[in-house]
C-alpha cells in the first residue's frame, strides 16, 4: 500500500468530489489529483472518470477500494495486538432495533469475562456501514438491507416485520386491508434507518409510498416512539422484538404485506473480522434465536 495516497483515494471514494476531498484532508486540489494520478500509474488503470460532469468510480477503483479498506482495518487491529495489553477489545455497531431490544444479554455475558473490553455504536444502517468501510468497527449487526458485494455477512437470526400499535388501537391483533392504514398517523424512523428502508420497499413493491399516510411523524428514538404509540393515536412498522418489550403494545398485519427479514453480522471480508464475529457470537444463548455464526 502507499500510505497517504491511499487515504486520499479512500476519501475521494467517499466524497466523490476533488474540492471537498482537498478540504477534508487539508490539502490543495492539485495535490489530491497528483495522488490519484500516482495510483493510476502504479496500477496501470483509470480509477475515476467523469460522466456528464459527474465523477464516477471505475470497476478497478471499486476493487482497489475494497482491498484498501480491508488492509487499513487489519493494520489497526495489528497495532492493537502488538501493544500487548492482555485484553480483548471489540468495537461493534448495531442498528437501533438490535442495539436497544436484542443484544443486551449477549453484551452482558461478553463483559462477564474480565479481560474483555467493548465499545458499541448504536446508529442507523447507513452510518454503521460507513464506519465499517473506514475500519473503525470490527463488525455491525444490521437489520435489513446492505450491499453484499461490498461486505461479508453471517446470519444472526430472522425476525418478523409487523405493524405495531397500542393494545387499545382498533388495529390491535387484526389483519387490516391496505386501504385502512392511510388514515393513520405513521411514526417513522429517520432517513437511513433499516426499518424505514424496509417499509418503503414493501410499499414500493405494491405501488405505494409512505407519502400516502395522512400524517407522518419522524422519531429517531424507539423509547420515545413506544411511549407515543401507547397513547393509541399512532401506528408504526418495526420488528417483533420491539413489540415484545412493550407490555402495552400489540401487533397487527396488513393484508398481502407480511415480511420476515434477516438480522446479520456484517463485516469486512478479513479473517480478523470473522474471528471477532465468532468470538462475540459465542456469548449468544439458544433462546436468542438463530444458528451460531459459521454453522
Amino acid at each position: 500500500m502507499t500510505g497517504d495516497r491511499i487515504e486520499t483515494f479512500l476519501t475521494l471514494c467517499r466524497l466523490m468530489n476533488y474540492r471537498r476531498t482537498a478540504e477534508e484532508l487539508n490539502m490543495t486540489q492539485p495535490a489530491v489529483t497528483q495522488h490519484i494520478h500516482y495510483l493510476e500509474e502504479r496500477y496501470g488503470c483509470k480509477l475515476f472518470l467523469y460522466d456528464r460532469r459527474t465523477l464516477k468510480m471505475t470497476p478497478e477503483a471499486e476493487a482497489l477500494k475494497k482491498y484498501a479498506e480491508t488492509v487499513r482495518y487489519q493494520e489497526r487491529r495489528l497495532e492493537m495486538q502488538l501493544r500487548g495489553t492482555g485484553t480483548r477489545s471489540l468495537a461493534i455497531g448495531a442498528t437501533k432495533t438490535i442495539g436497544e431490544y436484542v443484544i443486551a444479554g449477549q453484551v452482558s455475558r461478553y463483559l462477564s469475562v474480565p479481560e474483555n473490553r467493548l465499545s458499541v455504536e448504536v446508529d442507523n444502517t447507513e452510518h454503521l456501514l460507513d464506519m465499517l468501510s473506514k475500519g473503525t468497527l470490527d463488525f455491525a449487526l444490521i437489520e435489513g438491507f446492505f450491499d453484499r458485494r461490498k461486505f461479508a455477512s453471517l446470519l444472526y437470526r430472522t425476525e418478523p416485520f409487523l405493524g405495531i400499535c397500542a393494545k387499545t388501537h382498533p388495529f390491535a391483533g387484526r389483519t387490516v386491508p391496505l386501504e385502512e392504514i392511510w388514515g393513520e398517523n405513521l411514526l417513522l424512523r429517520e432517513e437511513g434507518s433499516g426499518t424505514r428502508n424496509i417499509l418503503e420497499q414493501l410499499l414500493y413493491e405494491r405501488n405505494h409510498s409512505v407519502a400516502e399516510f395522512s400524517r407522518i411523524t419522524t422519531i429517531g428514538n424507539f423509547g420515545l416512539m413506544a411511549q407515543v404509540l401507547e397513547q393509541g393515536e399512532s401506528i408504526t412498522f418495526a420488528y417483533q422484538a420491539v413489540k415484545k418489550r412493550g407490555n402495552r403494545l400489540a401487533s397487527f398485519r396488513v393484508e398481502g404485506m407480511s415480511a420476515v427479514r434477516e438480522f446479520n453480522y456484517v463485516f469486512l471480508d478479513t479473517p480478523v473480522s470473522l474471528q471477532a464475529v465468532e468470538y462475540f457470537d459465542s456469548f449468544r444463548t439458544d433462546g436468542e434465536g438463530g444458528e451460531r455464526a459459521g454453522h
